[in-house]
């Protein structure tokens, strides 16, 4: 995770030095590549413990994104990439598993810039990754991360949500109880360090009264209690608000499999996903 932090360094060097929403801006070209090698048992062990995954089985559909983020990190914090990293917002993920892929397998990975999109509240840029076991695309995933500043284009609007807004319908189905180390611990495995998720001295810089959940925890966690991972066939989340750590926290989710939210005090929505199952759509 040496390359992720020299990342969020350069990020946090380079960052005052890029104005987001100029008219002219423009996406690198190009993409970053971790060559194919299997996944390292014990980071991977830890990631399952702390995100509630099975001890064993195909990868867990989240842990990808994961290897894949220091690349998207490299790419990210590059002088040519035209928003600034600190204070990006992941807003949504998409994942497509093509095939369960297994820890031994030599999984390639390929992260690029796919669009840039005027937001109300800014400029969304999507990324991409690809990961693939001899040359065979075997799972993929796009996110949207959101760079918040002032625009004079009323008609703009966020990215058109495609998971059902019926979360307050769902069933609760479990509770969780998160502490107030949990940003620390996660980042120890995950390898981002964002100093909004460490300690709320570091957290109160961007904003924010608390440390917060990374939100790639919550979707990793929604979908270890989901389950039956080899049915899922694509996932999509989106992020409405953060978890202030320490938090308590309801899993929804309805009876199908179709869709789930995390939820908090007095019913605020922190997470709706929805998912697509063989069979189910």
């Amino acid at each position: 995770m040496t390359s992720l932090s020299a990342s969020l360094m350069r990020g946090a060097v380079t960052s005052p030095f890029k104005r987001a929403g100029r008219a002219d801006a423009t996406l690198p070209p190009g993409r970053l590549t971790r060559p194919a090698a299997p996944v390292s048992p014990g980071p991977l062990a830890a990631y399952r413990k702390i995100c509630g995954f099975a001890e064993s089985g195909p990868l867990p559909l989240t842990y990808p994104h994961v290897l894949a983020f220091p690349l998207t990190m490299r790419l990210m914090t590059r002088r040519a990439f035209p928003l600034p990293v600190l204070g990006l917002v992941h807003t949504w993920i998409e994942i497509t598993p093509h095939r369960p892929v297994q820890s031994a397998e030599p999984l390639e990975l390929t992260v690029y810039a796919d669009g840039l999109t005027p937001h109300r509240r800014g400029t969304e840029v999507t990324m991409a990754t690809e990961g693939r076991v001899d040359g065979e695309l075997v799972w993929e995933s796009r996110s949207g991360y959101l760079s918040r500043h002032g625009t004079t284009d009323a008609a703009a609007a966020p990215r058109t949500a495609s998971v059902p807004d019926t979360v307050g319908e769902l069933p609760a189905v479990a509770e969780w109880t998160l502490p107030g180390d949990l940003g620390r611990r996660y980042g120890a495995v995950s390898g981002d360090r964002n100093p909004i998720h460490l300690h709320p001295l570091t957290a109160r810089l961007f904003g924010f009264p608390r440390a917060i959940a990374h939100g790639m925890w919550t979707v990793a966690r929604c979908l270890a209690e989901a389950g039956e991972a080899a049915e899922i066939c694509s996932v999509r989340a989106e992020f409405r608000a953060p978890v202030l750590l320490p938090a308590t926290v309801t899993y929804a989710a309805d009876p199908a499999g179709k869709s789930f939210a995390l939820r908090g005090a007095e019913g605020r929505v922190h997470l709706v996903g929805a998912v697509t199952r063989n069979g189910l759509r």
